[in-house]
């Protein structure tokens, strides 16, 4: 599992206080970003070539509050994938007390031009690196 640590901002809170809700898709996407660099995808790169991974489905369970100032581990990890579309887990824990605060699911594909594509057939070395972290981490193949 990757982690990547953010510091929740003031202007991040709604009126009681807390992180507001959506906020935390926001998170996930800088997680996601960052885990994808890590597992070496570029994708700034990706999308200079003409690829693109919208998020087609998304779930977040809320468990417990994160104030203005906590910092949060989110751990992401790879929990399907198949070429074509990519599921990425989350939990996002406060480093304070290392409380699971957080624990959320997102699903997204890879497309050019608008239209669907298989990263192993558009990007093999990239599809390679996927698969590499599956294995290394035990996660089965979702094709």
């Amino acid at each position: 599992m990757y982690t990547y640590i953010r510091r929740a901002q003031y202007h991040e809170t709604d009126q009681m206080g807390i992180i507001h809700h959506s906020n935390y898709v926001k998170w996930m996407e800088e997680a996601r970003i960052r885990f994808l660099e890590e597992m070496g995808i570029d994708y700034r790169k990706l999308e200079e070539d003409g690829i693109i991974s919208p998020i087609v489905e998304i779930s977040v369970n809320y468990k417990k509050t994160v104030n203005f100032d906590d910092e949060v581990k989110i751990g992401v990890f790879v929990k399907k994938y198949n070429g074509v579309r990519l599921g990425l887990g989350y939990e996002m824990r406060n480093c304070k007390d290392d409380a699971v605060c957080t624990t959320a699911y997102s699903m997204s594909c890879f497309t050019k031009d608008g239209t669907i594509v298989s990263l192993k057939k558009e990007k093999p070395e990239l599809d390679a690196r996927v698969r590499q972290y599956m294995k290394q981490n035990q996660v089965e193949s979702d094709t």
